[in-house]
């Protein structure tokens, strides 16, 4: 132990050297005597003996830090000879990082999953539950590939439904008892292989190799809104519920607030709180990642059911525990209920207009924005998006076919006035035109139906192909250069693809078209182009989708390896085992599949492409 405080903290100050200091036999400066008879030491006997304590001095530090990194080596090698899991407490990054490298987490064995899989299907019996638990092929195809993702996965060993809070800390006891990984799985619309299992390394033989796979833990039946305060402005659910579920149920029991978060449709709020999701709201209302998840039940990897929060609406007690849950995908808890916030609902009218470029529009949204006026949201859309829009005709209107911005505006009839007079101001300012702002609500859906359109007009631009989406974030200055440069990189690549995001926050969404495999491939690499540069121009490798296992590889290039480093020490202090979503959000922590003898479950996936079709279900980018 004295080893490791002092490789993290260095050298004890020289004035009172430890024990262990001492025994290095540092030469000793020699006190400097004087002859009686002399009145005062001379200048040059002074600096001969300070000289003489400064090369000791400079002697025993050397000596001490260098002991102190060998020590540190010691124990780190003793660690890894010793085949224990790498260590739960903080170190240097490097020293932290090489050692998780080279001991990574394992699972059970192919016998232990048989009998995981056996006390489950018992435990369900008796609650005459039994076909809560399945293992037949679709249900595992459709729990473990994504017919949105093009990265490759695995599929669950096993997929059980649970209704409480109680049922997934069972199951939480259950796995760990067997070492059986457990991945939570609620509406299945993420975009980054969130719930997938990671495919075995490549050097490994797939037909022996054993996927960690394991337990997909689908919490779409806890669906309830178990209680509104209109009062307080808050309104406590479980994990499965969907966030237009939830302000449907307030609209129709006449309440005038919303939950304003609105990523696709189908988004359940656990898996919105996983990913610290958003949508067209944020420049108003922010992201999952601000004040709108209250307080969440968690079940932790050992089994024990927490509360992260009082129900104040604010908290100075301590650090916000909350906070660890959101945008960690599932990797260090089970979030089975949630107190969310609640916003007012106002009147809201629609505004849309074109501009020459997409420099001018990004202008006229940060000017707009940035001067005050009621925006809820402001989304751009290019000049190729809005022709797909005229294409597909499914928004029943036609645009004209040039850069775009869709605004939302909030506030009583006679602000909303005002705020079109001086949008129409400032916009002419950067040369926009065409201008159209809604008079009623109606006028407003059919306005706002173009932005509604946009994925599925993109998607009819190929019949029979298939899209990649993606999104980054950058400061919102940077994105006309991202946008442009985008564009036309994909465009050297001989490829097509649409951009349009929601431009007050600097967040762009790419859907990019592809036919065949070759094709899939390009748009592989124009893609990690794309965050690559979104990178580079000081943003994130995703605004609101999240990591899972397509984003992972930028973690360490977007984060540095300190703050990777401290995320994956936080990972393995609070699951160990590495129980809880394995593979996600931690660039170093790669599960092992084991080399097996090819007698484990049939149900362990053998190599599914997760390019695949499209869901039937809308969805919006």
């Amino acid at each position: 132990m004295f080893a490791l405080r002092t490789l993290c903290r260095g050298p004890r100050p020289l004035s009172s050297p430890s024990s262990a200091s001492r025994t290095l036999r540092a030469p000793r400066a020699t006190p400097v005597r004087f002859n009686s008879s002399s009145s005062k030491p001379t200048q040059a006997q002074l600096e001969a003996a300070a000289k003489r304590n400064r090369t000791a001095n400079m002697w025993l530090s050397g000596a001490v830090v260098a002991g102190s990194f060998a020590l540190g080596f010691v124990v780190c090698q003793t660690l890894y000879n010793s085949k224990k899991e790498p260590p739960t407490f903080l170190l240097p990054s490097n020293i932290g990082i090489e050692l998780q490298e080279k001991m990574q987490p394992s699972y059970g064995s192919v016998a232990d999953y048989h009998k995981c899989i056996d006390e489950i299907r018992e435990l369900y019996k008796s609650k005459g539950k039994e076909d809560s638990v399945s293992t037949d092929a679709d249900d595992l195809r459709s729990h473990g590939i994504s017919d949105w993702s093009y990265h490759g996965a695995e599929l669950p060993t096993v997929v059980v439904w649970v209704d409480s809070t109680e049922e997934v800390q069972d199951l939480v006891n259950i796995s760990r008892k067997y070492r059986v990984p457990i991945t939570p799985f609620s509406g299945g619309t993420s975009l980054e292989g969130h719930f997938s299992s990671r495919p075995p390394d490549p050097d490994m033989n797939r037909a022996n190799a054993q996927p960690y796979g394991g337990i997909s833990l689908d919490l779409s039946h806890m669906d309830k809104v178990i209680s509104v305060s209109e009062k307080d402005g808050e309104a406590v659910c479980q994990a499965g519920v969907r966030w237009e579920d939830l302000n449907e149920q307030l609209a129709a029991k006449g309440i005038p607030l919303f939950f304003p978060l609105d990523p696709g449709p189908g988004a359940t709020l656990g898996g919105m709180a996983g990913t610290g999701c958003s949508g067209t709201n944020a420049v108003r209302y922010g992201t999952a990642k601000g004040e709108w998840f209250l307080n969440l039940t968690v079940v932790l990897p050992t089994g024990e059911v927490i509360k992260t929060r009082s129900k104040a609406r604010k908290s100075s007690a301590g650090w916000d525990a909350t906070k660890i849950f959101l945008g960690a995908e599932g990797t260090l808890g089970i979030v089975t209920e949630c107190t969310v916030k609640l916003a007012p609902l106002l009147p809201t009218k629609v505004a849309v207009m074109n501009f020459p470029g997409v420099e001018e529009a990004v202008a006229a949204a940060t000017e707009i924005v940035n001067h005050g006026y009621p925006v809820q949201c402001v989304e751009y859309l290019d000049s190729r998006t809005m022709r797909a829009i005229n294409e597909g005709g499914i928004a029943g209107r036609k645009y004209p076919e040039k850069d775009s911005l869709f605004f939302k505006f909030q506030g009583t009839d006679g602000i909303m006035n005002e705020t079109a007079k001086g949008v129409v101001s400032l916009a002419k300012q950067h040369g926009g035109k065409d201008f159209e702002f809604s008079a009623t609500d109606a006028d407003g859906e059919k306005l706002w139906a173009g932005r509604k359109a946009a994925l599925w007009s993109v998607l009819a631009m190929r019949p029979n192909g298939r899209v990649w989406t993606t999104d980054v974030c950058v400061p919102i200055s940077k994105l006309p250069k991202l946008v442009e440069e985008t564009a036309e990189d994909f465009e050297n690549r001989g490829l097509e693809a649409c951009h349009f995001g929601h431009v007050g926050d600097g967040n762009v969404h790419t859907l990019a078209l592809f036919s065949d495999d070759e094709e899939l491939e390009r748009v592989r690499v124009a893609v990690h182009e794309m965050v690559e540069r979104a990178i580079r121009l000081g943003g994130t490798c995703s605004g609101e989708h999240g990591v899972g296992l397509g984003k992972i590889e930028y973690l360490n290039t977007e984060l540095g390896q300190g703050t990777v480093n401290l995320m994956e020490t936080v990972k393995r202090t609070i699951d160990p085992l590495d129980l809880f979503n394995p593979g996600k959000v931690y660039p170093n922590i790669h599960p092992k599949h084991s080399a097996g003898d090819g007698h484990g479950p049939k149900e362990h996936s053998h190599g599914v492409d997760a390019s695949v079709g499209k869901k039937n279900a809308e969805k919006e980018a």
